[in-house]
């Protein structure tokens, strides 16, 4: 007890535990499985239950498997959740002719903006790994029976002004066509929108955001926001 004190007391800090995400539908939860699994993530328990669905738990780093943090959760909307999403969608009429006006703007706004609303990032090390990536899920959507359908890939190029890395996704084959741009410079970000993952008060898409940072930035996508 003394020597987790002692080192509370020095500063060590936190790291990041756990998120736990929800699937919609109990035959969504493989599929949601998946779709953590070709992103990377590493799945380290399935969990049967009784009510017929699947508890997961993944972690981001294999150095992550037995401890504390670095981990993802994936089960189904509880039931009291989903009702309750249920309930707001009927109250504001969602996708129907009197669909209240905040739904749309708030879908709108999304549409603009996929960091609008709660998501979760993750970074990785490789560019050349991302770009591969976003090759594989773009296959996936338009051609997987389980996923076609399923994803819409958004890309944000960095806010330009440096010579090497605007040459280097000018280059890429999934970069280099991109007119988007983060709130920063010396980094990309991916965002994955599925409906194989829910969010927010209507039980929406979620959307999953993979960075990469270029090495040797001062300043970065993640470190620095940036307006241009």
């Amino acid at each position: 007890m003394a020597e987790t004190e002692a080192a509370m007391n020095a500063g060590t800090g936190y790291t990041m535990g756990h998120i736990a995400l929800h699937y919609p539908e109990k035959d969504d939860g493989p599929v949601a499985a998946r779709l953590l699994e070709i992103i990377g993530l590493r799945q380290t328990q399935v969990l049967p239950l009784a009510d017929g669905s699947n508890f997961y738990r993944f972690v981001v780093d294999d150095r992550h498997h037995d401890r504390g943090d670095g981990i993802i959760y994936l089960s189904q909307v509880p039931p009291a959740q989903k009702a309750l999403h249920a309930a707001i969608r009927e109250a504001l009429a969602v996708d129907t002719d009197a669909e209240h006006a905040a739904v749309r703007d708030m879908r709108e706004a999304m549409k603009a903006d996929p960091e609008y609303s709660f998501h979760v990032g993750l970074l990785t090390h490789s560019l050349e790994e991302l770009e591969g990536l976003v090759s594989t899920l773009r296959d996936l959507a338009a051609n997987d029976p389980a996923l076609k359908g399923r994803l819409n890939i958004v890309i944000n190029r960095p806010l330009p002004g440096d010579a090497e890395v605007d040459a280097r996704l000018d280059a890429s084959p999934v970069f280099g066509g991109v007119t988007r741009h983060a709130y920063g410079r010396n980094g990309v970000q991916v965002f994955i929108e599925t409906d194989l993952l829910v969010s927010g008060p209507l039980g929406d898409n979620m959307v999953l955001e993979i960075d990469y940072v270029f090495p040797n930035a001062a300043s970065h996508i993640l470190s620095v926001v940036d307006l241009g």
